[in-house]
């Protein structure tokens, strides 16, 4: 007010903790990370128990990161990954501090990337007592001499601090033999879940003494099938689930594991295990009829017989993933959709699934639908009546919806899953080139002024006798074909109707419209202003400007990851109006746009501070030497991708 005395107002009274911390409980975790900066209150409000469960730390190896773990001994539980571990000082001094600092208040450990020592994690396990979580996938530096636990004593001490651990993950390891196998194994007496995905398994021959598996009692050299069974036997009580992803686990070898008695597993994951046919599936559902996870993408061998084995004999399914699966038909599908715990059906590239049995299984059902997600990536043979069918089927649950490269899907899809799908939080198009405007828009496509070329006269044609005799005009290919226009009276005309334009999925996370060539300024500027979304993809479309960009930014305040690559309208102008709206973008893709300069990046660096990721490969304009400059005005800057036309990678 005019003429008031600015330091005889009162001060705002500070809000009790509690109602604070009741406040942004109503907020999702990206918009609490942002009201987290306002002041230290608020920052403590966020730090609340009820908002830390199940946080997990990620970092590199580094003299930084000491402090950062002193930090962290103030938390109650914790977990860490922590990458780029070796045998120096510096890493075995990080690892001796986790385990002074964080040692009986971590619950997951995972070193990806690492070649830790067996001393430097020997001093490091017995301290880690609380730990359910063990990940040592790809350490090979542990396993290769085959002296990991040789001793009593250091067995004894690990026995003892992991006892409670229900998680080990193995996967990729090349040197795992029987024997490292049944020191660390016999360590953790009450596993639930065990990885050996990718890892050298003998199922049924022994390479290295050229006779069978099961001949030597425990083998120093490799893996055996009769070794993990006994541990499966011994662990039956616990174990829920398995994964022998990569590996050539043939048929008899899977049922011996699946006939162990009394166990009972929840999740198998055997994904891209080539030996697998559809009798073996069949084995392993008469045994497991338990099973609520099941991956077998990737195996090739398989058919619809498998499919209606696993519908018959799996009640309790929840997620499959059939994806790669080549060989697989409709027969079946109708049975399995009929499951009622099904959640999650992953059929990607299966290019034989049209949809039909699915539309008839989930039609004669007579309860409510629970299917969540649904895969239907690369399915040449779904069409339009598929789509609106399964989107008035499954609109009250779906939740997660890929039609990537399904060439058959045109506007009245689109038109269908915003009509009926308003709980959808992923929607993925990408390469669905039959989309346009008018599909986003709601809009059914009026003709345009000019004449339509399938209406006039023009002349002679091809036909299957004659080819190109150099006068005939060779027919327009489609990926030649303009889009038609959408005119602003188009647009006032939106603006004014109720219709089914993709604006009704208000609860969208995730939009991916790549390579869908025939979307222009007129769609993107006018229907993607989701506040929530935070991953969005428009790569691939030759047609968009600086418009779309700076539109986007404006209404989708969210976005932590943005792909633009190969967009040739978009320019500096674009990211100047776009890059202040976009404080929280993490991820951010710019590759083959020839007209971003390095204008564009020190735009970027001084709105988008919390970059992990930029891809500025094959901008001719921008230089080296400004790509160093911003990684050192950038925090969180991890990996910039600056590739020349020429093809030198110049990756950071």
């Amino acid at each position: 007010m005019e003429g008031s005395d600015e330091e005889d107002s009162p001060e705002a009274p500070e809000l009790p903790l509690e109602i604070l911390v009741y406040m942004l409980g109503f907020l999702p975790t990206s918009d609490r990370k942002e009201a987290s900066l306002v002041c230290r209150s608020w920052y403590i409000a966020s730090l609340d128990l009820r908002f830390q469960k199940n946080v997990t730390f990620c970092f590199p190896a580094s003299a930084s990161s000491l402090e950062l773990v002193r930090g962290l001994g103030r938390r109650s539980r914790c977990s860490l990954i922590i990458s780029q571990l070796d045998g120096f000082s510096l890493s075995r001094s990080l690892l001796m501090e986790v385990g002074l600092c964080l040692g009986p208040k971590l619950d997951s450990l995972a070193l990806p990337g690492s070649s830790v020592s067996e001393a430097s994690l020997l001093a490091l396990l017995p301290r880690l007592t609380s730990l359910r979580r063990l990940d040592l996938r790809g350490l090979d530096s542990l396993f290769m001499s085959g002296a990991f636990l040789s001793k009593e004593e250091h067995r004894r001490q690990v026995r003892s601090a992991l006892s409670g651990l229900e998680e080990l993950d193995l996967s990729n390891l090349r040197y795992l033999s029987d024997l490292t196998f049944n020191r660390l194994t016999g360590c953790t007496p009450r596993l639930r879940r065990l990885s050996l995905a990718g890892c050298h398994i003998a199922f049924e021959f022994d390479p290295y003494r050229g006779c069978p598996v099961g001949t030597v009692e425990v083998s120093s050299a490799l893996l055996s099938l009769r070794n993990v069974r006994k541990l499966v036997t011994e662990q039956t009580a616990t174990l829920v689930a398995l994964d022998f992803s990569r590996t050539s686990i043939t048929h008899e070898s899977l049922r011996s594991i699946a006939q162990v008695k009394g166990l009972a597993l929840e999740e198998l994951c055997l994904q891209s295990c080539k030996e697998l046919t559809d009798y073996s599936v069949a084995v392993l559902v008469k045994h497991q009829s338990s099973l609520q996870r099941l991956d077998l993408s990737g195996c090739t061998e398989l058919t619809s017989r498998a499919v209606l084995a696993i519908a018959q004999g799996l009640n309790s399914l929840t997620h499959l993933s059939l994806s790669c699966d080549w060989r697989i038909t409709e027969t079946g599908l109708e049975d399995l959709v009929s499951v009622s715990s099904l959640k999650s059906l992953d059929l990607s590239e299966c290019p034989l699934v049209g949809g039909t049995e699915m539309v008839n299984g989930l039609s004669r059902r007579t309860e409510r639908t629970q299917l969540e997600k649904l895969h239907l990536r690369s399915c040449m043979y779904i069409r339009d009546e598929a789509v609106f069918s399964l989107t008035q089927l499954l609109g009250n649950t779906l939740r997660h919806l890929d039609l990537t490269s399904c060439a058959n899907v045109t506007d009245l899809s689109v038109r269908a899953i915003a009509s009926y799908l308003h709980g959808l939080v992923v929607l993925r198009l990408c390469d669905c080139k039959e989309v346009t405007d008018w599909g986003l828009l709601g809009m059914v496509e009026t003709s345009a002024c000019e004449l339509d070329e399938e209406k006039e006269d023009q002349g002679p044609r091809f036909t299957r006798t004659f080819g190109n005799m150099g006068f005939f005009k060779p027919p327009r290919l489609p990926f030649q074909e303009r889009p038609k226009m959408v005119t602003q009276d188009h647009l006032e005309r939106f603006k004014q109707q109720s219709g089914a334009s993709l604006l009704a999925l208000r609860r969208l996370r995730e939009l991916n419209l790549s390579a869908c060539c025939k979307l222009t300024d007129s769609s993107i500027t006018q229907v993607v202003r989701y506040p929530d979304l935070q991953h969005l993809s428009l790569s691939m479309l030759p047609e968009i400007t600086d418009a779309s960009l700076s539109d986007v930014a404006r209404h989708c305040r969210s976005l932590t990851s943005l792909d633009l690559s190969y967009c040739a309208h978009i320019s500096d102008h674009g990211v100047a109006q776009a890059a202040p709206h976009l404080p929280r973008l993490q991820h951010l893709d710019l590759s083959a746009c020839n007209n971003i300069t390095d204008k564009s990046l020190f735009l970027l660096a001084q709105h988008c501070k919390r970059l992990k990721t930029l891809d500025v490969s094959m901008c001719n304009s921008v230089s080296g030497t400004t790509v160093d400059l911003i990684q050192s005005q950038l925090p969180f800057l991890e990996n910039v991708h600056y590739k020349l036309h020429s093809g030198t990678d110049l990756t950071l």
